[in-house]
């Protein structure tokens, strides 16, 4: 069946462009990544011991999944993104996950705040001021000469500089803004088969786990990983005068997420969890997820940079 996502689809503000017609295809499957052996193995004796102090909890997740972390961080894909071709082949690819990031955010946003036409106030105060504090620096946050952008559109706008091709995801969000499934979008557009894998994964989670499930892929996934990653893209980029507003955008997320969002997601994640086992265990599986999903979609894309 193809994904239908309601409530989580995300376009930048003031997204308007013609879909064009839709011809049939065939929607991929979605929600299943082809995952090694998960491991190691959650100690879940000691979390147990730990669930009346949450951030220990969370400091011991995080010691399980160092392995796939570590994997991901010392992935060849950075060096081998070493020359404007390469780099515009990076950025047609990686721009989907640059979308589908803010499908997890704005889904976090609706479990955490009142979105709804009658207000109410957040069951969890705490809860709504992180999401809300990410959700401003994600969706309007200022770009190198001071003007307002997502930070979809600063990497839009950073694709057009280097010359990478940016049609493909802009008829991509105005299929989206049309009411296409995302499945069917991204067959329509040409997607490679690596990033449609990877996004429905995403959006498999942004629809249908738990809010511990989908924070802690947003956290360990994206928040608390992408500091780490992109600083690996950055020293050979940030002199670039060809590649200024990539430049910015990876420094962006570098100083966002790794001051601030990263910390702040960490918290969440132990705040919601709590003393719950279950709720962690939870996280650890969606976490490992994740980190599989990007882990398979960085070779695919290190492979096409061969």
């Amino acid at each position: 069946m193809p994904l239908r996502l309601n409530v989580t689809r995300w376009l930048p503000f003031g997204a308007k462009t013609e879909p064009g017609e839709i011809k049939d295809a065939t929607p991929f499957e979605t929600g299943k990544v082809s995952c090694k052996a998960l491991a190691p193995v959650l100690p879940l004796a000691e979390i147990e011991q730990n669930t009346e102090a949450p951030e220990r909890a969370s400091q011991l997740l995080r010691h399980a999944l160092e392995p796939l972390r570590k994997e991901l961080v010392d992935h060849a894909i950075y060096d081998a993104v070493d020359t404007l071709p390469r780099l515009r082949t990076f950025m047609t690819m990686h721009v989907y996950a640059v979308w589908d990031f803010m499908c997890l955010a704005k889904r976090l946003q609706r479990d955490f705040t009142s979105l709804d036409k009658l207000w109410l106030p957040p069951k969890r105060p705490s809860l709504a001021r992180f999401i809300n504090g990410l959700i401003h620096g994600e969706e309007s946050d200022l770009d190198a000469d001071g003007g307002t952008k997502s930070h979809l559109q600063l990497y839009l706008t950073a694709m057009d500089e280097v010359l990478a091709p940016s049609e493909d995801m802009r008829r991509f969000l105005s299929l989206i803004e049309y009411g296409t499934d995302p499945d069917l979008a991204m067959t329509l557009v040409n997607a490679p088969l690596c990033v449609r894998v990877f996004v429905g994964n995403t959006l498999h989670t942004a629809e249908h786990g738990s809010s511990v499930e989908v924070l802690s892929a947003f956290l360990f996934g994206r928040e608390d990983l992408i500091p780490a990653m992109f600083a690996r893209l950055l020293p050979r980029w940030r002199e670039a005068r060809t590649a200024r507003n990539f430049a910015y955008y990876v420094e962006r997320h570098i100083e966002l997420d790794g001051d601030d969002h990263g910390p702040a997601a960490e918290h969440a994640l132990a705040e919601l969890c709590g003393a719950d086992l279950g709720a962690w265990q939870l996280a650890h599986q969606s976490a490992q997820k994740a980190l599989r999903a990007r882990i398979e979609l960085w070779n695919a894309v290190r492979e096409e940079l061969s």
